[in-house]
């Protein structure tokens, strides 16, 4: 093994804008600054570990490869800049990055939301959680998607044969998670499908059970099953299976429900 050739850079602070500047495979240590501007620097594969940039406007400056360790950068803004591969931990530094500083590519948006996602979990910001956690789940499904049917050279030479079809089943999954409770990010698509469970237990209940032909059946399926599937009415003509079934339906629509709740609106 030999040496990284890593600089380090410890206790010191900018006091100058800086323009054009390299700082390459450097490891800054208690480095701080306020309101300055640097321009086009280029910080790539640096480690930043506790330092403070307030209110500083990073114009087009390179964080590619980056690892930001409990680092301060409140009030401060990327405009341009890249963080391929760049991860976070315990580091303040506003939501807004998620809007304005994605990679240009699926598979790197995944990462780059999810470093930040754990990140913030990890200061108890839930709001900036939530954030990343939409960004992460967007970015996943474009990319389980584009694994399997794009015809882009990257995911053609990464994903072959087998590795395809896998991906795709991977990509089928995740489309069912998301209709059925958006990952379990969205009320609104798990009460869309209690919904939709809502009206297949009655049209069951009218067709197997009732007579189809009279249309006051289907009104009074619709009224009697929520106290069918939530167990107060228990029918006599419907087989213990179907009861059975339905229980099971019960008890994972709550869990689904006390998740997202939980998710949703405890710190994360």
């Amino acid at each position: 093994m030999k040496d990284s050739g890593r600089e380090k850079i410890e206790d010191k602070i900018i006091e100058t804008d800086l323009d054009s500047n390299s700082f390459h495979h450097k490891h800054f240590v208690r480095i701080g600054s306020k309101d300055q501007t640097f321009k086009k620097v280029a910080f790539n594969h640096s480690y930043f570990e506790n330092c403070y940039f307030r209110n500083i406007t990073f114009d087009s400056c390179d964080f590619n490869g980056c690892k930001f360790i409990n680092c301060n950068f409140q009030g401060s803004t990327f405009p341009g800049s890249k963080f391929d591969y760049a991860t976070f931990e315990k580091t303040y530094i506003d939501s807004e990055i998620l809007n304005n500083n994605c990679p240009s590519h699926n598979n790197l948006i995944l990462k780059f939301a999810r470093t930040l996602r754990i990140n913030f979990q990890g200061i108890g910001e839930s709001e900036s959680v939530n954030k990343a956690i939409r960004i992460e789940l967007k970015a996943t499904k474009e990319h389980l998607f584009e694994s399997w049917n794009s015809k882009k050279t990257y995911y053609r030479n990464k994903y072959k044969g087998l590795d395809r079809v896998k991906m795709f089943f991977k990509w089928f999954y995740f489309k069912i998670q998301d209709f059925i409770w958006g990952n379990g990010e969205s009320p609104i698509k798990l009460m869309r499908t209690g919904f939709v469970c809502w009206l297949s237990v009655s049209l069951i209940d009218t067709i197997l059970f009732k007579n189809p032909n009279l249309i006051s059946n289907y009104f009074n399926s619709l009224i009697n099953t929520p106290s069918i599937f939530m167990g107060i009415n228990k029918p006599t003509n419907y087989p213990d299976f179907y009861l059975t079934f339905i229980t099971i339906l019960r008890f994972i629509g709550f869990a689904l429900f006390t998740s997202i709740i939980i998710k949703r609106y405890n710190r994360r």
